[in-house]
Formats: C-alpha cells, sequence, structure tokens
C-alpha cells in the first residue's frame, strides 16, 4: 500500500487515476449484479421479488453503516494532508471499533427481526417473504465482511490508492460471479445460493484486505481509542448516514406503494434499479474521487486547486450520464428482456428506465457535488438536501400514483432527483462566493 500525494500535478489526471480504479471496481460489481440478476432471473419474478424485498433492509444496514467509512475517511484524508502520520492511526483506530459495533448489532437484528421487517411489506407471496428472510438472515455474516471492506477501500481512497482496492474487489467479485451458478443451480439453493455465493467471495476481500495493507488497518494499540476522535468521526458520518438511513426508509415506504401493484412490479423495479446502476460505474467512481482529492487539498489548502477539480468531474459526469440516458429511453425493452421475459414485467421496468432517463445528469451533478462538500469537511450541506428533497418523493407517490398509477411512483423519484441536482450546483455556487 502506498501514500500518494493528491496536491501536486495535474488536477484531471490526477482526477482520472483516482477515478478509475473505482469506475473498473464499480463496472467489475455492475457485471457481477447483472450476471446475478440474470441467474436469479432464470429462477422467476418471485425469485426477483424475495431479493428485491429483503434488499431494502440490507441497504438499511448499509446506510447506518455510512457513519464510519465517511467520517473516518475524511479525517484520515485530512491527516495525510497535513502529514501527520499518528493522527492517521487515531482515526482508523476508531474507524475499526465503530465498524465492530455496528456490524454485531445491525447482523443480530436481521436474524431476528428479519421476518417482521419483511412482513412489513405486505407482499402478499408466501414463498417470496420465506425466500426474503432466508435471504436476509444470511446477510447478517455478510455485511459483517462488507462493513470492514467498505471501509478499507474508503480508506484505501484517502491515501490515493484506489488501485490495490481496484485489483482486491476484482479478485471478490470474479470469485463470486465463479460461485453463484454453482450455488443456485448445480447445488440447487436457489436464492440462497446467490447470498452464500456473496458471503465467501466478501470473506476473501476481507482476507486479501488484512494481508496488503501491510498492517496499517490493524489495530494501533499504542494510539488507543480517543473519545473525542469518536466524537469527531461520528459527527461527520451522522448527517450523510442519516441522510441515506432516510434514504432507504422512503424506499421501504415506496416498495410499500409498489407492492400494491403485485410482485411484478417489485422485480420490474430490482431489474431496473440493477440497470440503472450502470450510471454509478463512473459517477460513483467521480464521487470518490472528488472526495479524497478534495480532502488533501483542504488539508494542504490549496483551495483554487480543488475548484479546477470539481469543474472537471463535472464535465465528465454530465457527458457520460447524458449518453446513459440516451441508451435508457431508446434501447430498455431488449436490455431487459435479458434478464426476464414475463410481459407484465417488462412494461413496468421499461416506464421506470423511461422516466427516471430524465434525471440521469442531475444525479451526476448532486453525487460530484457531495463528493466536493464531503471533501472539505461539510457532509451536512449534501444530507441536508437529500433529506428535504428525497422526503418529497413519498407525497409526491401517492398523488401521482392515484392518478397514474405505478408510473406516478417513478415520476415522483426522478423529478426529487432533479430538485437535488439542481440545488446542490446552486449551493456550491454559493459556498464559492463565500469562499471554501
Amino acid at each position: 500500500m502506498e501514500n500518494i500525494d493528491l496536491t501536486k500535478g495535474n488536477v484531471t489526471s490526477v482526477l482520472t487515476k483516482l477515478a478509475l480504479p473505482v469506475m473498473g471496481s464499480s463496472l467489475l460489481q455492475f457485471t457481477y449484479n447483472i450476471v446475478d440478476m440474470l441467474l436469479v432471473g432464470g429462477l422467476g419474478s418471485d425469485a426477483v421479488a424475495s431479493i428485491g424485498s429483503s434488499s431494502f433492509f440490507i441497504s438499511l444496514g448499509y446506510a447506518i453503516h455510512a457513519l464510519v467509512p465517511i467520517g473516518t475517511g475524511i479525517k484520515v484524508s485530512h491527516a495525510l494532508g497535513q502529514k501527520n502520520e499518528i493522527e492517521v492511526k487515531k482515526y482508523i483506530n476508531v474507524g475499526i471499533i465503530l465498524n465492530v459495533l455496528l456490524s454485531i448489532t445491525y447482523g443480530l437484528i436481521l436474524l431476528l427481526a428479519g421476518k417482521h421487517l419483511i412482513r412489513f411489506l405486505d407482499v402478499g407471496n408466501p414463498i417470496v417473504e420465506k425466500n426474503a428472510y432466508d435471504y436476509l438472515a444470511l446477510h447478517a455474516p455478510i455485511l459483517f465482511f462488507n462493513f470492514f471492506n467498505v471501509l478499507y477501500t474508503r480508506l484505501l481512497g484517502s491515501y490515493g490508492d484506489n488501485k490495490l482496492a481496484f485489483k482486491i474487489n476484482t479478485i471478490g467479485i470474479l470469485i463470486n460471479v465463479i460461485l453463484d451458478p454453482l450455488f443456485i443451480y448445480v447445488l440447487d439453493y436457489g436464492v440462497i445460493g446467490a447470498a452464500l455465493g456473496t458471503l465467501f467471495a466478501n470473506l476473501l476481500i476481507f482476507i486479501l484486505f488484512l494481508i496488503t495493507s501491510k498492517g496499517n488497518f490493524k489495530f494501533h494499540r499504542q494510539q488507543g481509542i480517543s473519545p473525542s476522535k469518536i466524537k469527531e468521526v461520528t459527527t461527520l458520518g451522522i448527517p450523510n448516514t442519516f441522510q441515506r438511513i432516510l434514504f432507504t426508509l422512503i424506499n421501504i415506504l415506496l416498495a410499500k406503494i409498489i407492492a400494491i401493484y403485485g410482485s411484478d412490479a417489485i422485480a420490474a423495479q430490482k431489474i431496473g434499479l440493477q440497470i440503472e446502476s450502470v450510471t454509478y460505474t463512473v459517477i460513483g467512481g467521480l464521487n470518490v474521487a472528488v472526495a479524497s482529492f478534495t480532502g488533501q487539498n483542504f488539508g494542504a489548502k490549496k483551495y483554487k486547486r480543488i475548484l479546477e477539480g470539481y469543474h472537471s468531474a463535472l464535465k465528465i459526469g454530465i457527458f457520460y450520464t447524458g449518453c446513459v440516458a440516451l441508451v435508457f429511453l431508446f434501447f430498455n425493452v431488449p436490455i431487459i428482456q435479458l434478464f426476464i421475459r414475463e410481459e407484465a414485467t417488462v412494461s413496468i421496468a421499461s416506464s421506470y428506465l423511461n422516466i427516471i432517463a430524465f434525471s440521469e445528469i442531475f444525479s451526476a451533478v448532486e453525487m460530484i457535488s457531495n463528493g466536493l462538500f464531503t471533501g472539505i469537511g461539510k457532509p451536512k450541506i449534501p444530507s441536508i438536501i437529500s433529506i428535504v428533497f428525497t422526503s418529497l418523493r413519498i407525497p409526491m407517490a401517492l398523488l401521482l400514483s392515484r392518478l397514474l398509477g405505478i408510473r406516478g411512483v417513478w415520476i415522483s423519484i426522478s423529478f426529487s432527483s432533479v430538485l437535488k441536482g439542481i440545488v446542490s450546483y446552486f449551493i456550491y455556487q454559493y459556498q464559492h462566493k463565500k469562499g471554501i
């Protein structure tokens, strides 16, 4: 593992080098998700709906966990920019302890309360509900390892060493792709097989991170645990975590509305979301790159360089999402039919992609701006934006679904994303005038 200085060199070149490994990891993850959905789709709409139902509560776990990598990543970036190795170790200690506590607590919640969580969605299909709980329960150990893998990936980003994270995640995803068909079809475990493949892959990734970190990611006993550092990390992480939790809870409430239209609608949204995730192969990479780049340059007080990086990332993000939007508009049906052939599901998923296409560029602006605000240690700004406008989805969905059916739910999602992108950019302009 190497510590790369992000405060020097050509801005676009540095950002590209930072973003490409993350994009590569995202592309591989997207490829895996597509393969996984193809495999699960072969089991029918009920299997897709089972994973779709449980995924909301798995996402809630990731939302809660965001507290750790965001706060830890920001403080480690700043400490690295200041060349303070002792502080780096103290913040890593905090991240490790918080990770252990959160992963064990949430894992127990999934095991003990998982059936009640699934019933809350009112899916109305006993087979879907049973498979959804089994899939959810297996994610208790998966989340333990994945929480650490997310933290380690974020820390490597703070060091500017995204290449190592890319290599490790590549190995894990390839193993997952090999194990999934084995468990799902050869051993005939069905939906559970998809979870087992993910469990073994995450365990392998966890082990590889520990081996290759050369002791940097271990608990440093000499530095101990500083209560003040815990407060700093959690204070920085809470706004974004609250935002993500609220976002997930809103998605759960939206799922209840979608469930009114049957398991085909739940399956259609799951497929639509998987296809839409192609957007984040690039935008997610830019978000991480901008956050890491901004963090080190903020610590080094190179403010003009931060703004150059932000504008470069915006140009790339807008061009890419514009192209994706055109694909969603004109080629959505053949893409959806790769996963499922049931006419009702295809029709609903097609309407989802048609409507969501209009918000793709605005989502890119929001995420890249989020990286900037996170890097300068102001995660409250994107959190407030997201909380306010994501919350509008529920009343809009309830109103529009009465008028337009399921399409009304998709419009509420797309329109709120447009608003978030516009407001994020205007607040950036305001912050720029004030001086970052």
